[in-house]
């Protein structure tokens, strides 16, 4: 069942004086199981709505509407479906302490993947499960394959439920949904021959597979002890070209690129990152797949929008992934702004220095990177690095960020040269 969380001003929900914190049992006689259950049983128009008050009252609700009118109903967030699989390269065990506590979270639920492009192993849903997918057209989703050999995806998962990915990927796409697919690289463990393999055989499943991003493992100063180890710039690359001959195919069959390496992987290679046109429409960006390009682009296409700041001083506060892209173009934002402009390049000392995206720097390494700040001072922090709550990664709130900075003025945000424009 589903708690109301809130209801809509002047809805049907609010005219029926509906109290938060009811539950709703069932929908025309369906079980309401979660928020996906109420948005996909809302969709009738003549409803039966099985309540239980907040004081225990059993109430029932019949509802007429005209299609499209909503019933304001707003459901309370479900728990999160965690994940059972022990996989020898997950990112939680490099956790350190301090770290946000939603960090801590190891989700593996369909919902969020379908929700909010979140990748899934599959491995905690049985038939039931699956046929809900299909039922509910739930499409597309994002899952986590690494491997399609089975022995090969179970060791990687430490799951023995890992071994009938290709049966799981058929029954979706049999039924309808479409699935964009994700290999976490690691060395010596599904590389070479393997990678090969797992990129021949989703291409055999035909366009359902919307694509498949490869990307890198990442390990902190917390598990690199484990059994994988981070890629070498050679393995990189070899990867890197296996990738563009899956594409080269894909262009030439379905006249979409299919493959993409993502941007890590080119960083790890020294080789340049792509031109726009590898991204087709930057669908995987948020899965770090064309997020340094973006960024060059917007920074480069913005720099005429940014405003005078003669005599004051612009710095950016970056990992060391992005800081070579940033220097590069320094020069060229000081002379649209008349400021002087200053790279800060912040070491992870709270993941460690294997750690080099700027969306994993906490707040307390940037200020001790940063150190003492000056009247006048435009301080631009990386908006991925905050959360909707505006806290840092390692617990710090970006107010108190800001009180230590003082007298500068402190923004966060994802372009530079947009960023800039909010300045007094």
């Amino acid at each position: 069942m589903v708690r109301i969380a809130e209801i809509e001003e002047g809805s049907i929900a609010d005219e029926l004086h509906l109290e938060i914190g009811t539950r709703i049992v069932r929908i025309n006689g369906e079980r309401v199981r979660d928020g996906i259950d109420l948005t996909f049983l809302l969709a009738d128009t003549d409803l039966e709505l099985e309540t239980v008050t907040p004081s225990g009252e059993a109430v029932v609700y019949e509802i007429e509407r005209d299609p499209g009118d909503p019933v304001g109903i707003v459901p309370a967030p479900d728990a999160v479906r965690e994940c059972a699989n022990k996989c020898v390269f997950c990112f939680i065990d490099g956790n350190p302490p301090g770290v946000r506590d939603s960090l801590w979270l190891r989700d593996d639920d369909f919902r969020l993947s379908f929700s909010y492009g979140s990748y899934v192993t599959l491995t905690n849903l049985g038939p039931k499960g699956m046929q809900r997918l299909v039922d509910q057209r739930l499409s597309p989703l994002y899952v986590s394959v690494h491997a399609t050999e089975p022995e090969v995806r179970k060791r990687l998962l430490v799951s023995e439920r890992g071994g009938v990915i290709m049966d799981q990927l058929r029954f979706l796409l049999d039924g309808g949904l479409d699935v964009h697919t994700q290999v976490v690289l690691c060395p010596e463990w599904n590389d070479g021959v393997h990678l090969q393999r797992t990129l021949d055989d989703l291409w055999e499943l035909g366009p359902g597979i919307l694509s498949v991003s490869v990307v890198p493992v990442g390990l902190t100063r917390y598990n690199l002890e484990r059994p994988v180890r981070l890629l070498r710039a050679g393995e990189a690359r070899a990867a890197i070209e296996q990738v563009d001959a899956a594409r080269a195919r894909a262009l030439g069959v379905r006249e979409q690129g299919w493959a993409y390496a993502a941007d890590e992987m080119y960083l790890t290679a020294g080789v340049p990152i792509p031109e726009p046109d590898y991204y087709d429409e930057f669908a995987l960006h948020e899965n770090g797949v064309g997020a340094v390009r973006a960024f060059v682009d917007a920074f480069d296409g913005g720099l005429g929008s940014v405003p005078r700041l003669d005599g004051r001083r612009i710095r950016v506060a970056t990992g060391s992934s992005m800081a070579p892209f940033i220097t590069q173009r320094a020069a060229a934002l000081a002379a649209a702004t008349g400021a002087e402009v200053e790279v800060v390049n912040v070491p992870n000392r709270f993941f460690g220095e294997t750690v080099s995206v700027a969306g994993l720097l906490g707040g307390e390494d940037i200020a001790a990177a940063l150190g003492a700040a000056r009247e006048g001072d435009v301080v631009l922090l990386p908006g991925e690095a905050l959360n909707a709550d505006e806290v840092f990664i390692d617990s710090l709130p970006l107010s108190t960020f800001r009180a230590r900075m003082a007298p500068a003025t402190v923004l966060a945000g994802h372009e530079i040269t947009r960023t800039l424009q909010e300045v007094s």
